[in-house]
């Protein structure tokens, strides 16, 4: 299974970017989706997830107001919806799966993970 994160960029502070992952080749609705980031000599953050069942969303405190998770299961796609940036969320940002999951993909046991998207947010 391979996930396919898309949609980062070099951004001005204040901006927006969406990014999307794709997880063909998964029953993604059997899935609890997230993010997760890592700036540069950091470790790896989690951001934000979706729950499998209800699309319950959960979110670091860092961002809540301001990004936004959600799915579309016809797409076997996750957007994360990235508003008012600042430059401290300049990272790699990977998305993964977790089957079944919700709350508990905030530890960041996920059982697949994508290759990064660079989001780079200038002061």
């Amino acid at each position: 299974v391979q996930l396919q994160a898309s949609g980062g960029g070099l951004v001005q502070a204040g901006g927006s970017l969406r990014l999307s992952c794709a997880a063909p080749g998964l029953t993604f609705s059997d899935y609890g989706m997230g993010w997760f980031r890592q700036a540069p000599g950091k470790e790896r953050e989690f951001v934000a997830a979706i729950s499998w069942t209800d699309d319950t969303t959960y979110y670091t405190d860092s961002v809540k107001g301001r990004f936004t998770i959600s799915r579309d299961n016809a797409k076997n796609t996750v957007y994360l919806r990235m508003n008012s940036l600042k430059p401290e969320d300049t990272a790699v940002y990977y998305c993964a799966a977790d089957w079944h999951g919700s709350s508990s993909m905030w530890f960041g046991a996920m059982d697949y993970w994508g290759k990064g998207t660079l989001v780079t947010v200038s002061s």
